[in-house]
């Protein structure tokens, strides 16, 4: 089981691994609109939580609108390192005839705010009435095809719609960006411009394979494809044609091969068919919550001995080691996640997405809502607010290796080490209240 901090979807970056879309958390069609920010809109985003990289250099290309020869230099150079990755000149006049920057994706990129919704809100849109009735729909309405999908690949039809739900509102939001255009920016743009030439020469490789011509491969702002929001790595990596038809063709209105993708993603990263991502359980008075970390895994069995059982006060069933996870600290939902959470997390590693998907799937399955209550009165730390809590940890002694705005395992551990200095209960869970007592 991969080693994360434990409370990274509250108070930590939400990173990227599968996707490079917008910020956003993307509502149903039938509800009002839920953003993160505002500037993305709910056509090129998806309710797959991330932050914006730190810049260091925000002004980097302060004038890469402004003189349109910077581009054509820029593009001559990538043409030639395309080549060299062995696109040929036929799928370089394809991709680029006609190619100009694109203003809007820049603006986006650098207005991005970081995720500053708590997991119960974020939970809240994720899982909604809306979004589960909608989700049992779209099982119903494809059930056929699910079944054939979990027939191959082992992994549970009702996961792989959660994933459709949440990334795409079950393909209602899949972004219609030109691709090749949004990553040629981003990539000339230069902030993580090595990131996105890898996506560039990969969008040039379907393109050359005949998945799709240049100007339909379309998506978000970032370059998140289809209905599960592919990004080009993710769809050269996965990506399958189920449906036999010669192409793997993630865009269609026919859902049927972005499905499979998912499935054939979540089945190579390691997914059990028949074990949970994870479960509601009951911590016992006086739990010592240094236990509740990725790094300690026990059997069902042995939790159970420590008196950590589900919500229904039953021993868990045992399916294999297992971790205990707590994104609200000790105020909240405690979890017993299995390996499958790392399967998801792999898709996106955030926890908030992971807790989001495997929610959803249980809630599409006909799974009880979450039982414990929130913190509600509580609230997601700012961008500043996570450097200054580092930064005062770091000063009280309590170091916390950088001071970045990143919640990971260092400051985790730090924040533990404060909270047992101070009698609190060591949660590892980096809240307002801890940052206040920090001042």
């Amino acid at each position: 089981m991969r080693i994360t901090g434990i409370c990274a979807a509250l108070a930590g970056v939400l990173t990227l691994t599968h996707g490079a879309g917008a910020e956003g958390i993307l509502p149903d069609p039938s509800l009002a609109p839920i953003k993160v920010t505002a500037t993305v809109d709910a056509a090129a985003s998806s309710l797959r939580p991330k932050v914006r990289p730190v810049d260091a250099n925000p002004d980097l290309h302060p004038a890469v609108f402004g003189v349109e020869d910077g581009f054509i230099l820029w593009l001559d150079g990538f043409k030639d390192r395309a080549r060299v990755a062995g696109i040929g000149e036929r799928t370089l006049q394809e991709a680029f005839n006609g190619i100009s920057p694109d203003p809007e994706v820049i603006k986006r990129d650098r207005n991005q705010s970081e995720f500053t919704k708590t997991i119960w809100q974020y939970l809240a849109s994720a899982a909604s009435d809306t979004r589960i009735a909608n989700g049992k729909s779209a099982l119903a309405a494809h059930a056929q095809t699910l079944d054939a999908i979990e027939a191959r690949y082992g992994v549970e039809k009702e996961v792989v719609v959660a994933v459709w739900g949440l990334e795409s509102a079950y393909g209602t939001y899949r972004g219609s960006n030109d691709v090749v255009r949004s990553l040629a920016t981003l990539a000339h743009e230069g902030r993580r411009g090595a990131f996105f030439e890898e996506q560039l020469i990969s969008a040039l490789k379907i393109l050359q394979n005949g998945d799709i011509p240049a100007r339909s491969m379309t998506g978000s702002w970032a370059g998140a494809m289809g209905h599960t929001q592919f990004i080009p790595t993710s769809y050269l990596a996965y990506a399958v044609d189920f449906d036999g038809d010669g192409r793997r063709d993630i865009w269609s209105e026919d859902p049927t091969d972005a499905l499979a993708s998912t499935a054939a993603y979540l089945r190579k990263s390691g997914w059990t068919k028949g074990q949970p991502w994870g479960v509601e359980v009951r911590l016992p008075e006086g739990f010592d919550y240094a236990l509740a970390n990725r790094k300690t895994t026990k059997t069902p069995a042995d939790w159970a001995r420590l008196d950590v059982v589900g919500s229904d006060g039953r021993v868990v069933p045992d399916h294999g080691p297992a971790a205990i996870l707590l994104p609200a600290g000790a105020q909240g939902a405690a979890f017993m996640i299995f390996e499958n959470f790392a399967a998801i997390e792999k898709y996106n590693a955030a926890d908030a997405y992971v807790i989001g998907v495997g929610h959803l799937s249980d809630r599409i399955s006909g799974g009880p809502a979450i039982l414990s209550g929130w913190p509600a009165d509580d609230r997601a730390l700012t961008f500043a607010e996570r450097k200054e809590m580092q930064q005062r940890l770091t000063e009280a002694g309590f170091d916390t290796q950088g001071v970045d705005g990143r919640i990971g395992p260092n400051t985790i551990d730090a924040v533990r080490g404060f909270q047992r200095a101070k009698g609190l209960a060591p949660d590892g869970y980096a809240s307002l209240g801890l940052l206040q007592r920090l001042r």
